[in-house]
């Protein structure tokens, strides 16, 4: 099982980390969560240099991709050699954005009437490029997925590990890193996100 993180210069930390932290917290030997980028190493939105783990060759390939947020999704859907490389197929993969990688995923037209979730900052976009976007955390429809907001992602990553472990890895993920004092509401907001999605 390989979930793939799109993740791309300009990056937003808590989008890609956080999932990228919940998601490793199943432990079986096939899991596999990576960081994937078009570019050896990915420069955050605050200076933070991270290496990509896979290429973007092998996100399209993932059994699940999550595609992060940033300050340059506008540039890059306007890439086209870069999108074209983006064959992304809910037939056969779970697929996930968070805030402005709604953006990714539209002009990549998988949201086609489908509605989304996205951040203040990305909303505009993400209804230019014709859809209607929720005023609500977490949104899923069949195989694809989207989050609003920076904290989203861990629906979002909630979300997969539900889908492909089962509700119970997904609260344990979640206890895992929910605040001491506060794990029970944290599990409960979560689940009260996710679970309306859930097949």
């Amino acid at each position: 099982m390989h979930i793939a993180i799109l993740t791309f210069d300009g990056f937003n930390e808590l989008d890609s980390l956080i999932a990228l932290g919940l998601l490793n917290r199943v432990r079986k030997p096939d899991w596999r969560v990576s960081i994937s980028s078009p570019t050896p190493r990915i420069t955050s939105m605050n200076g933070v240099v991270i290496e990509a783990q896979t290429s973007i060759d092998d996100a399209v390939r993932a059994d699940v991709v999550l595609v992060g947020s940033g300050m340059q999704t506008r540039e890059i859907v306007a890439d086209a050699p870069l999108m074209d490389q983006l064959k992304l197929n809910p037939n056969r993969q779970l697929l996930g954005a968070q805030c402005s990688g709604a953006l990714i995923l539209a002009k990549l037209g998988l949201l086609d009437s489908v509605p989304a979730c996205t951040d203040l900052t990305s909303k505009p976009w993400v209804q230019e490029a014709g859809v209607d976007v929720l005023n609500q955390p977490f949104f899923a429809h069949g195989n694809i997925a989207t989050a609003g907001g920076c904290l989203g992602s861990s629906y979002l990553a909630c979300w997969v590990i539900a889908r492909l472990e089962g509700i119970q890895a997904a609260r344990d993920a979640m206890h895992y890193v929910a605040p001491v004092g506060e794990k029970e509401e944290y599990i409960e907001r979560m689940l009260g996100n996710i679970t309306p999605y859930l097949d």
